[in-house]
């Protein structure tokens, strides 16, 4: 085609867009005209807005291991469920790892998923690609005893019931074995249920109608054929059942003849052959109709389907200067359905703990970024404790895609990443809300242990009843616990590698403090700026500002008593970011669209020093990025342009991205004003 002509069909596809969005319709056939159109004109649609390219790297982009583990990856952890769930969460789940016969003819032999998924690569920076299975492996679905795993590591973290995609094509089945294996085996106890997904077997991987590779042949007769095959799963004691009755789901009810018409033969059916009432639910994938005008008893929300968050393409770093990819923000995803008031019809919320399907369609695949564990675990959260407050418990089915969508990164199982970090978040959001203690942490890097008792002695003279971690290097681990000790101060110690400055052990161990529920935060750290003669002097005007006698006990107070305060600077040293770049701009900027933060504003500030009080929920766009320690430069002596350097500077603006404002200690009730200084001791300007 030439340029010409495609030039003319996407500005015809444009127009057709903007003036079908405008058009005000009920959603369910605003879905269906949709659907009809995309099948016929989706390949008229102009590529997404490109990312930047040609930018220096300026060195930020080691190389790195697919399976690092990154800030915030969470070990295998035992610990109890509510006595009685307040929702149940059934997982979707795809059984297609493991070899069969159809998948050797279209794709060579041998071909499992994992083959999509091994093949991804990063289209950009701090796109998350590959995405590698951690405790689980490369497991093949044959093995009788992985599906056996998969359901005691669900059930143990609050996963009520697997609802298996059905491969069924006019009395010709796609990857049961695994599902039959199940039904045979007695000692796998998780609840089950089926979902048809009745649309083409297409090349694309996206239920459209190009590239079919097995077609459905919807029909009466097909219907009939259908119930009696899956009457074996319905009749099992482990089937999942809402009221009394076998959970039966349809993907893409629009795609039959007439629903409704299914509905009354697959009831009959079921009455006449011994099973009883069944319980209809489709899914939302494509459409919305009212279950109910359909035959139907409820419908299942299915997100990232039927969602368009805000495109984030132009802030993005490519490493393929040709990618073509529709790059989205998972946050905003998450914000929008989690509050989302329920409809009039029965709906069983869904949640998703993220997506990116780049495996099944490199170079142009949908990726939602910025999705995290805290970030779906609010999102259960609200929609188990919030959105279904008024839904009787035993209606209470939350729907979350999916459990193994790898080649989709739509994962709860344990990662090579992250480890159990979702599956973690999903038994935490579960449990009714805690309050966190009242007493403050201290966390202290010790680097330079000359001066470790110096902070050590004003941790006591402050007389803060408080939580002390320390952080350190491995071969400082006994030093510095002989010091805490000798100095009578009970301390966690913590060991990390020698790399990011003070900046990654920070990290480190606030994920983990957040993880355990604590709230407020005082980071200080043995710094010396050995290139300066006035670093000792840098040190102790920040710690007395925070920590001292009389200011310590003032600082928490006025935090505790102002909830939106997320940082607390020492006076005279809350700096604006503009004047103080130094060699860190293009650290910023990649580390800008990496958090998915705005453009850098013009009165952002940070501390410097790396001195303050914090409140850890106003950190999470840092911490829920879960950088990885593999992109923290060798410590070498530098003195800027470093990554961790960069991550000083933006904080302030990760505070104020998480809802939150900064102020300094010159604002708590008592202290003196400080006038902002007119040039900087300790610092200059450039």
């Amino acid at each position: 085609m030439s340029n010409a002509a495609s030039g003319a069909r996407q500005l015809t596809f444009s127009v057709l867009r903007a003036l079908f969005r405008a058009v005000p319709l009920p959603a369910s056939l605003r879905d269906r005209l949709r659907n009809k159109g995309l099948d016929s004109i989706g390949s008229w649609s102009p590529a997404p807005p490109r990312g930047r390219t040609g930018a220096p790297t300026d060195g930020a982009r080691a190389l790195q291991r697919a399976d690092e583990r990154a800030i915030g990856y969470v070990p295998a952890q035992d610990a109890p469920l509510p006595a009685t769930l307040p929702a149940t969460l059934v997982a979707f789940y795809l059984p297609q790892f493991h070899p069969f016969t159809e998948n050797d003819t279209w794709w060579g032999k041998g071909f499992t998923e994992w083959r999509n998924v091994c093949r991804a690569l990063p289209q950009f920076e701090g796109h998350v690609q590959p995405r590698l299975p951690g405790d689980l492996g490369f497991y093949d679905l044959r093995v009788p005893d992985v599906m056996r795993s998969q359901a005691r590591l669900a059930a143990d973290h609050g996963i009520g019931a697997f609802c298996f995609y059905f491969y069924w094509f006019s009395g010709r089945t796609l990857m049961e074995q695994p599902l039959r294996q199940w039904l045979a085996d007695s000692t796998i106890s998780l609840p089950f249920c089926l979902c048809w997904a009745n649309e083409n077997w297409t090349r694309r991987w996206d239920g459209r109608n190009q590239d079919v590779l097995m077609g459905q042949q919807h029909s009466e007769e097909d219907d009939l054929a259908f119930i009696a095959h899956v009457a074996d799963y319905l009749r099992d004691a482990r089937a999942l059942k809402v009221d009394g009755r076998p959970v039966l789901l349809l993907y893409r009810p629009q795609l039959l003849p007439d629903p409704k018409a299914t509905a009354t033969r697959w009831r009959r059916w079921c009455r006449d052959n011994g099973i009883g009432e069944i319980h209809l639910a489709y899914v939302q994938s494509f459409e919305r109709p009212d279950p109910r005008d359909i035959g139907f008893d409820a419908a299942v929300e299915f997100p990232p389907n039927i969602a368009a968050p805000r495109q984030l393409n132009t802030t993005q770093f490519l490493l393929n200067p040709g990618y073509e990819g529709d790059v989205r923000d998972w946050r905003e995803l998450a914000a929008q359905m989690r509050r989302a008031p329920l409809p009039a019809y029965p709906l069983y919320p869904g949640v998703n703990p993220g997506w990116d399907n780049e495996a099944r369609r490199p170079g142009r695949g949908r990726v939602l970024l910025h999705a995290s564990p805290r970030g779906y675990g609010d999102w259960l959260r609200d929609t188990v404790h919030e959105r279904l407050r008024e839904t009787p418990l035993a209606q209470r089915l939350v729907f979350v895609n999916a459990w193994n969508e790898w080649a989709e990164s739509a994962v709860l199982e344990p990662d090579a990443r992250l480890g159990h970090a979702w599956l973690h978040a999903t038994r935490r959001a579960l449990q009714p809300p805690v309050a966190p203690p009242a007493r403050p942490c201290i966390v202290i890097h010790a680097w330079y242990v000359e001066t470790l008792q110096e902070l050590l002695q004003a941790v006591l003279d402050s007389r803060l009843q408080a939580r002390v971690v320390i952080t350190t290097s491995h071969e400082r681990n006994q030093e510095v616990q002989a010091i805490a000790l000798a100095n009578g101060v009970e301390a966690e110690v913590w060991c990390h590698d020698n790399q990011g400055r003070d900046i990654l052990p920070f990290l480190h161990a606030a994920d983990r403090l957040l993880q355990e529920n604590e709230s407020l935060v005082l980071k200080l750290h043995t710094k010396r700026s050995t290139h300066r003669d006035n670093g000792d002097q840098w040190r102790r005007d920040m710690v007395e500002a925070l920590l001292g006698p009389s200011r310590a006990a003032a600082n928490l107070a006025h935090l505790q008593g102002h909830p939106d305060i997320g940082l607390l600077a020492p006076a005279g040293h809350l700096l604006p970011v503009a004047d103080y770049l130094g060699g860190n701009r293009a650290r910023m900027e990649r580390l800008w669209a990496q958090l998915g933060l705005d453009s850098l504003k013009a009165d952002a500030q940070f501390a410097s020093g790396s001195m303050f009080w914090a409140r850890l929920e106003a950190l999470r766009p840092l911490l829920d990025a879960h950088l990885l320690p593999s992109a923290f430069e060798p410590e070498a002596g530098q003195i800027d342009g470093t990554l961790a350097h960069a991550i000083e500077r933006a904080t302030g603006s990760v505070v104020i991205a998480a809802g939150y404002r900064i102020g300094d200690t010159s604002q708590v009730a008592g202290a003196a004003v400080v006038p902002a200084p007119t040039e900087y001791p300790f610092a200059r300007r450039r």
